[in-house]
């Protein structure tokens, strides 16, 4: 049972400032910062909601959600699988102020479903499909950058879908590019790519953040073609909305229209958002964990109470809905982030940037924050991944192989049903072949033949221990022992009981050994529950 606690409690909060961890969360959150940044512009322009809605929820996912969130590395922000959504609601609503009270209750159905235990469904997806997600986000964006590295922006930075809203797709956008790239991104994006690769490797040089040196070549780079016929367009640099004071800030924010709360449909756009929201942060929690070096186990429910708070803060200040975000995820634990004190560091560099420094941010080309998009991904998406999973077998390759081909060509959610169903497929296979063990013996002419079952006998297994009884030769002893069954369905008794009134006719002598009439499911041990919450 997971306990919800506070954000930073006793000596907890020690760790996040102990200086070997520092040491790694500040850099790796420069790095979060530099792909957060255009990703909740790219996503606030695709869902027709103002620039500073995406860079607001981005600092509150960075801030609120990491201080409440018991995961060390997820990194919160507006997320591109609800683009669709938050544009079609903004429409159908009326006015962005109605949405923003969607996106607000959103927050407080998501904190009733952490609060209910809801987030034990993470718990629930299968490894191989959790793998080929990560795989496939991780080829998603070497296909999606590819344009943005070679200086063709036309499609939002942090688009995962196959179908564009610009009404190319994946594979032809990447086919225009070729067709339209500019000389000055395609040389900043290669030479950032090199440094990225090989910066890290020059011990004493990297204590310097390598996406850093790659910032400032992709602005030195600009400055140089600036004049020129390869000049960067200004679509093609960063673009934050320019504040003059801190009155023209907070000028920014917008608030919830709370008269729309009798408007029955912004409760089902907040149903819509707080389900897919939880979704997704469920599935980026549990890829995570999985790619953790240290290997550590976010607490669902909690994340989900988290979400549902940043999402209250979000509505409440003009922001959009936000989720745990694969990819800005793996960028931060692929930067060696330790701690969450590296998403939260992100979200204050978002909100300093936007006060004081947006002219020196809106020279940063896009391109060399696709190389480091690009190179996040080459690790996403290593061949060795593939090489593992394929060693371990049909049941989890064949799984692994579907979820990265569907996520691939369609979207996160969709992609990643299709991975559970294979999965399930397998699972109900295993376990329709694996129900019993049966020993066949002779003594003289007759022959005596034990099944023993094993411990949990679902209704799935009802069919095998069926096929095999009636395949039972004339004239036979069966012994069937139930020693070692914690559970068997009642569906599977029936069987076994109408089988033994019935075998006679056969000569069949049946024997049951430990079988009960009826069986209890088993129940958790509350007491080791109760042990555990008071540690």
């Amino acid at each position: 049972m997971q306990k919800f606690n506070p954000a930073f409690s006793g000596t907890d909060v020690k760790k996040y400032f102990l200086k070997k961890n520092l040491k790694k969360d500040l850099p790796s959150s420069i790095v979060v910062f530099l792909v957060a940044l255009p990703l909740c512009l790219g996503i606030a322009l695709a869902s027709g909601a103002p620039l500073f809605a995406g860079l607001i929820t981005g600092i509150i996912g960075g801030i609120v959600v990491a201080s409440c969130s018991g995961s060390q590395l997820s990194v919160s922000g507006p997320a591109a699988g609800l683009t669709v959504i938050v544009l079609g609601a903004i429409t159908s609503l009326g006015n962005y102020q109605t949405f923003l009270l969607a996106v607000f209750l959103a927050g407080f159905f998501q904190m009733i479903l952490g609060l209910i235990k809801a987030g034990t469904i993470g718990n629930y997806f299968p490894s191989s499909v959790i793998e080929g997600m990560l795989a496939a986000i991780g080829i998603i964006l070497i296909l999606k950058q590819l344009p943005h590295a070679l200086g063709v922006d036309s499609d939002f930075s942090g688009d995962e879908g196959f179908l564009q809203q610009d009404h190319e797709n994946t594979f032809s956008a990447i086919t225009a590019a070729l067709g339209h790239f500019s000389l000055a991104a395609v040389l900043i994006s290669v030479i950032s790519v090199a440094v990225l690769l090989i910066w890290p490797k020059l011990k004493k040089l990297s204590v310097v953040p390598a996406p850093l040196i790659v910032v400032t070549i992709g602005v030195v780079g600009s400055l140089i073609f600036a004049g020129t016929n390869h000049e960067l367009r200004p679509d093609q640099m960063v673009k934050i909305p320019v504040v003059s004071g801190f009155g023209e800030f907070l000028g920014l924010f917008s608030m919830p229209d709370f008269s729309a709360l009798g408007n029955k449909d912004v409760y089902i756009v907040a149903l819509t958002i707080a389900v897919v929201a939880s979704l997704e942060t469920l599935l980026s929690i549990e890829a995570i964990d999985k790619i953790d070096p240290i290997k550590r186990v976010s607490p669902t429910n909690r994340e989900l109470v988290a979400q549902g708070i940043g999402n209250m803060t979000s509505g409440m200040l003009g922001g959009l809905p936000l989720t745990s975000v694969i990819v800005r995820s793996s960028a931060n634990t692929n930067a060696g982030a330790r701690t969450k004190m590296s998403a939260i560091f992100h979200g204050i560099w978002l909100l300093l940037s936007l006060l004081f420094i947006p002219q020196v941010i809106n020279m940063i080309p896009l391109s060399c924050l696709a190389a480091i998009l690009l190179v996040t991904g080459y690790k996403l998406t290593r061949i060795s991944l593939f090489k593992h999973m394929y060693h371990k077998g049909w049941d989890q390759f064949v799984p692994f192989v579907v979820t990265v081909v569907a996520v691939i060509f369609t979207d996160l959610l969709k992609g990643v049903a299709v991975g559970m169903l294979v999965s399930v497929f397998y699972l109900l296979r295993t376990n329709m072949r694996n129900p019993f063990f049966y020993r066949i013996t002779n003594e003289g002419d007759k022959k005596h033949i034990r099944i023993k079952l094993a411990e949990e006998v679902s209704f799935l297994n009802k069919a095998a221990i069926q096929v095999v009884l009636t395949n039972i030769p004339k004239e036979t002893n069966v012994i069937i022992d139930g020693t070692n069954a914690r559970f068997i369905d009642p569906d599977v008794l029936e069987t076994i009981f109408n089988y033994k009134h019935n075998a006679y006719t056969k000569g069949i002598i049946v024997t049951l050994e430990n079988i009960q009439k009826h069986y209890a499911v088993p129940k958790l041990n509350i007491k080791v529950e109760e042990d555990i919450n008071k540690l």
